[in-house]
């Protein structure tokens, strides 16, 4: 016992210098007999971390640890403060939550009685039990996976005790299987839609009569599957919904169905230039970026579309043209040069000035400060002013379509937030914009003015910033939690006793 570490900290530190010894091996220099080995203590290595995570978790959970970072939740610390996708997020807590709900499976896994895999396994199983005979099924069923019954011979007696379990109760007891549907709708990289889940029966039967209803051939010509036929069906019935203005607000505001699509592909309607060509190319990866990064982070529930797809949609949908503008940072050292040495010149012309002696003078670094802040403020005007590049592009190049008047991004003190403002906000930010990052998509948010409205706060889109309702309204408005946009686009907050600061690591995503 002399040699035990003092501390969880020195336990975790023995633990990783192990695994990380085995990481650095040279595996292929190992007898198969010690490969096997390795393998199989590694599994036994990884239940025990299971519990472990678990017990540890649950205590975090319990004392709600997360509150302090201002996390509303275990799985979201995890996923901002730890760097786990949601998907391991949700599978930690789960575990978390079985120490309570399958304490003798996490103590077989602590024990290295079984895997991972199989105690998840056992668990699912006994879930779908009465809550008052989970206990017993599961001791039965680990103690005959420990005897070495198999998967398929274990799956068999669960699902007899299953039965016997509920046989007490009617075929037609209406919470059978009810507490198990579940629907998961997920996006991929390339921004398409897959679901699963669990349907109880009767929604099960809604479903199918509809997309029944809607999927019919359209004729001999109709060359659609059976699965095609029934995705379009599926298409057909929430357009419907939408356009029957059935759906209840989110966040305040109707519910619509965002597609973005790119300049790129609005140009690409019409016969163009090879070098539009090129710059369309360009365009359309940077926007396949930015739609896998909104499948992995979250958005505002639209759809990212392009090619045939944008221009299907175009066609009847109402178009709302946004130009949005970065300042090219790097060619801002460029340009403060050009504009020195300019007034360098000048000051040479004229006969007088710091230039004759070579050097900047004293009021160099006050004077290129103003410079650059005079650079910016035109390189924004030209680009998205009044009457700027940008703004005579959307109007004089993409028709009469989208050749609308501009709204106002800038209104001073305003009760309300108007659309053209807030659909910016949107747009810019996808997601909230929590300094300590969150996950909440943009229809699930709020336009928070960064200055509080009664302070005087204007309503712009560079003084507004999308917010969940718990980090705006909890922890922002009740715990006294602080956040500023900063002029690069990151946030930052702090608490009310200003013992903890957050900080963003990069600018919100930019719509193309």
């Amino acid at each position: 016992m002399g040699n035990a570490p003092a501390s969880a900290r020195e336990a975790l530190d023995l633990v990783r210098a192990g695994l990380g010894y085995l990481a650095a091996a040279d595996a292929t220099a190992l007898a198969a007999a010690e490969q096997a080995e390795c393998l199989r203590g590694l599994e036994r290595a990884e239940a025990v971390l299971t519990a472990a995570r678990a017990f540890i978790l649950a205590g975090f959970t319990a004392g709600q640890g997360y509150s302090g970072d201002a996390d509303y939740s275990p799985r979201a610390w995890l996923i901002h403060k730890t760097g786990v996708t949601k998907a391991a997020a949700v599978a930690l807590t789960a575990w978390a939550k079985r120490t309570a709900t399958h304490p003798r499976v996490v103590a077989a896994l602590a024990a290295e009685d079984l895997s991972e895999s199989y105690g998840r396994t056992i668990c699912r199983w006994t879930d779908k039990m009465p809550g008052d005979c989970r206990e017993a099924a599961d001791a039965i069923l680990l103690s005959a996976a420990k005897a070495g019954m198999g998967l398929r011979d274990l799956a068999g007696l669960a699902a007899e005790m299953y039965e016997r379990s509920r046989s007490h109760r009617p075929d037609e007891d209406p919470a059978r299987g009810f507490e198990d549907r579940a629907v998961r709708l997920e996006t991929t990289f390339q921004g398409a839609g897959v679901m699963s889940g669990d349907l109880t029966p009767e929604c099960a039967a809604v479903v199918g009569a509809v997309l029944d209803a809607l999927s019919a051939p359209a004729g001999a010509e109709d060359t659609r599957t059976r699965e095609q036929r029934y995705h379009d069906g599926l298409h057909e019935a929430m357009r419907r919904l939408l356009a029957a203005g059935l759906l209840p607000e989110r966040a305040g505001q109707p519910v619509k169905a965002w597609a973005h699509m790119s300049l790129a592909d609005l140009l690409r309607l019409d016969s163009s230039s090879a070098l539009q060509e090129e710059w369309t190319v360009r365009v359309r990866a940077q926007w396949a970026a930015r739609r896998a990064a909104a499948s992995e982070t979250g958005g505002d529930g639209g759809a990212w579309l392009d090619g045939d797809a944008a221009e299907a949609i175009a066609c009847d949908a109402a178009m709302a043209p946004i130009v949005t503008g970065d300042v090219n940072v790097e060619a801002l050292e460029d340009l403060v040069r050009l504009c020195t040495e300019l007034g360098r010149l000048r000051h040479a012309d004229a006969g007088a000035g710091p230039a004759d002696a070579g050097g900047p003078g004293p009021d160099a670094g006050p004077a290129q400060e103003a410079l650059e802040r005079a650079i910016i403020g035109k390189a924004v005007d030209l680009l998205s002013g009044p009457d700027g590049l940008a703004s005579f592009l959307r109007q004089r190049q993409l028709g009469a379509r989208l050749g609308g008047p501009s709204l106002p991004l800038d209104i001073g003190v305003s009760a309300t937030i108007p659309a053209g403002i807030r659909n910016a906000v949107l747009l810019r930010d996808r997601h909230c914009q929590w300094a300590g990052k969150c996950d909440q998509p943009a229809a699930a948010c709020e336009v928070h003015h960064t200055k509080h409205q009664a302070d005087g706060g204007p309503t712009s889109v560079k003084a507004c910033v999308l917010l969940c309702w718990f980090h705006h309204q909890v922890v922002i408005h009740r715990w006294g939690w602080t956040l500023v946009l900063n002029p690069d686009g990151t946030t930052t907050a702090w608490n009310k006793d200003k013992t903890k600061v957050l900080h963003s690591h990069g600018p919100p995503a930019r719509a193309g």
